[in-house]
């Protein structure tokens, strides 16, 4: 009896063992059944697109990406379209407009339908910024740099005070200003390779180093030493001064012999990249202009085929408007009242604009370009011809203060989230 007992009792634990064994079988069979039909029914969803309108046709458009690639997004007559002010980042000021109201060059967030068909494209709602908008006030921020700007080279940062020095460029010679920066003041820098103003990207003070160009938007000091930043961008860029060996405008490449190493350099020429040629009188006014404050500095103008010659230089601040700007508050001013040489660049700023045929092997250019990225070609910002008067008479440093490396095309990005 005792036997029998024991026996039914090992055999209940088997039962219950293998019965336990069967439920944990069942249930890891039934785990990767529910994922799956999860994955059946609930497709990825499509993330929204973001560009700039390139064509509409019809019920469609397309869409170049800020990614670089071109969608074509179908616009169903019940599409949603909203209208926002540049600049928004939010729904607030969004107001309806329909879909003729959309015109190629209009910045937008375009939010798909879900479907499970991912090669079509198809539009729930679309967030607008009108081009026009976008211009004005893109104009409007150029001409408030222009007024209230100062640009130069950093010399030194002082992170404990929270100042940056930078050198630029006067009538009278180069002058050391103090860049004072507070809690509000807006830092943004240029990542290496990029061209436009829109690219810059908040940074810390931190990020900038001596040699880099700087801009900075604000308030001057009355005596002019120091300026008051609201604003600050900069980034590193390249001043060349050297002979064109070779036009290809098939790719928008410009070789030039660098006056300094007496190596080529291939350049790429965008369409952002600002392209001039000085008139012949205009280039011997402002060579001995430049003579005249290399005397000041280093006794004679240097010709920018030395070696040698300083290569560092800061760069004038950006061209102000037709009516010029109050050099108490860092506008260019009048040259003989203390202003900071901006007149320069307002000279420069009325020339026509070249094109890059325009240019012949042989011609003498002084360049501001992008770092270089690798291998490839540094990208051509500001490109001037017709300087071999400026190249004979001042350093190469000299030569190229008078270049801005700062480009404000581009547009802003729509900011809005999607609804």
């Amino acid at each position: 009896m005792q036997v029998h007992e024991t026996c039914r009792y090992s055999c209940s634990r088997k039962l219950a063992a293998t019965l336990l064994w069967l439920c944990f079988l069942a249930a890891s069979l039934a785990i990767p059944a529910t994922y799956t039909a999860a994955a059946q029914t609930s497709p990825a969803r499509t993330p929204p697109a973001l560009g700039t309108i390139k064509s509409i046709s019809g019920d469609s458009l397309t869409l170049a990406t800020d990614a670089g690639a071109e969608v074509k997004i179908q616009v169903p007559a019940d599409v949603k379209v909203l209208q926002v002010p540049p600049g928004s980042k939010d729904l607030k000021e969004a107001t309806t407009i329909q879909v003729r109201d959309l015109q190629p060059g209009d910045r937008v967030l375009v939010r798909p339908k879900q479907s499970g068909d991912a090669s079509a494209l198809v539009a729930s709602t679309i967030i607008a910024m009108k081009k026009s908008d976008l211009a004005e006030k893109h104009q409007k921020e150029q001409q408030e740099w222009q007024r209230h700007g100062i640009g130069g080279l950093v010399s030194s940062v002082n992170l404990a005070q929270n100042t940056v020095t930078i050198k630029t460029l006067t009538a009278a010679g180069p002058k050391d200003v103090v860049i004072r920066t507070g809690q509000s003041t807006v830092l943004r820098r240029y990542a290496p390779g990029s061209v436009n103003f829109d690219d810059a990207k908040v940074a810390p003070l931190a990020d900038i180093k001596p040699g880099d160009q700087l801009r900075a938007r604000g308030t001057r000091s009355p005596d002019g030493n120091e300026f008051t930043a609201d604003e600050i961008v900069s980034g590193s860029f390249r001043n060349i001064a050297g002979l064109v060996t070779n036009v290809n405008t098939a790719d928008g490449i410009l070789t030039v012999t660098d006056l300094a190493t007496k190596k080529p350099l291939q350049l790429k020429v965008t369409e952002q990249s600002q392209m001039r040629k000085l008139p012949e009188r205009m280039a011997q006014a402002i060579a001995m202009r430049l003579k005249g404050a290399g005397a000041g500095e280093n006794g004679a103008g240097a010709t920018a085929g030395r070696p040698d010659a300083p290569s560092k230089q800061a760069p004038a601040p950006p061209a102000a408007p037709a009516g010029g700007g109050n050099s108490g508050s860092g506008g260019t001013g009048n040259p003989q009242r203390g202003g900071n040489g901006g007149d320069l660049q307002q000279m420069l700023n009325r020339l026509p604009a070249s094109a890059l045929s325009d240019f012949q092997k042989g011609d003498a250019v002084m360049v501001v370009a992008t770092s270089s990225q690798g291998d490839g070609p540094s990208t051509v910002i500001t490109l001037l011809g017709g300087v071999e008067p400026i190249l004979q008479a001042a350093s190469q440093g000299q030569a190229a203060s008078i270049l801005s490396p700062w480009s404000l095309q581009g547009g802003a990005a729509p900011e809005v989230g999607t609804p």
